[in-house]
C-alpha cells in the first residue's frame, strides 16, 4: 500500500488500563527525558478531566492523544504518531477527536504547545485552525522554545 493512501481505522478512547500502551507510543516519538512513563500516563488518566485516544490503523495502535478539559478551556497535553505512519492523516484524526472531546465537555478554547523546531506539527495545527498566541522560552529540555497555540472551538454565546 502506498504510504500516502493509508487510512486510519478509528480513534478509540482508552483508560488508565492502557497506560503501558500510551507510554510505548509516546516513547517511540519522543526523545529520552521527554518520554512519559506508564505511571505518568496512569496518574493523568485518573483525573476526571483527562481523556486519551488511540489511533488505529489496520487494528494496530499507531498514535495517541491526551486532552485535559477544565471549565471552558481544554489543552492537548500530548500527541504522537509512530514514525512509520506520519504524514498520513493520523495526527489530524487525533486532533479532530481531541477537539470533539473538548467540545463535548463544554470547552470554548483548545490550547497546545508545540516546539518551534517541529515544522510538521506547526503546519498541521495551522491547517486545523490553531493560531499562535504566545511563546514559552526554553520550554523543552533541549532549550528550544514552544509556541503556545489556541483555537476557538465554540462561541462563548452558544451556551
Amino acid at each position: 500500500m502506498n504510504k500516502k493512501s493509508a487510512k486510519i481505522d478509528s480513534v478509540v478512547r482508552v483508560s488508565v488500563q492502557q497506560s503501558e500502551l500510551l507510554a510505548t507510543l509516546h516513547q517511540e516519538s519522543f526523545s529520552r527525558g521527554e518520554q512519559w512513563s506508564a505511571q505518568a500516563m496512569a496518574d493523568l488518566l485518573k483525573s476526571p478531566y483527562v481523556w486519551a485516544g488511540v489511533a488505529l490503523w489496520q487494528k494496530e495502535p499507531v498514535g495517541m492523544i491526551m486532552v485535559q478539559c477544565v471549565a471552558e478551556e481544554a489543552e492537548i497535553l500530548t500527541l504522537c504518531v509512530s514514525s512509520q505512519r506520519r504524514r498520513q492523516g493520523m495526527a489530524r484524526a487525533l486532533v479532530t477527536w481531541g477537539q470533539s472531546i473538548a467540545m463535548q465537555e463544554g470547552a470554548h478554547r483548545l490550547f497546545l504547545e508545540v516546539s518551534v523546531k517541529n515544522t510538521g506539527a506547526i503546519a498541521l495545527y495551522e491547517q486545523a485552525g490553531f493560531v499562535q498566541c504566545g511563546l514559552r522560552k526554553r520550554y523543552y529540555l533541549d532549550g528550544s522554545d514552544a509556541y503556545l497555540c489556541e483555537k476557538m472551538i465554540r462561541n462563548n454565546k452558544s451556551r
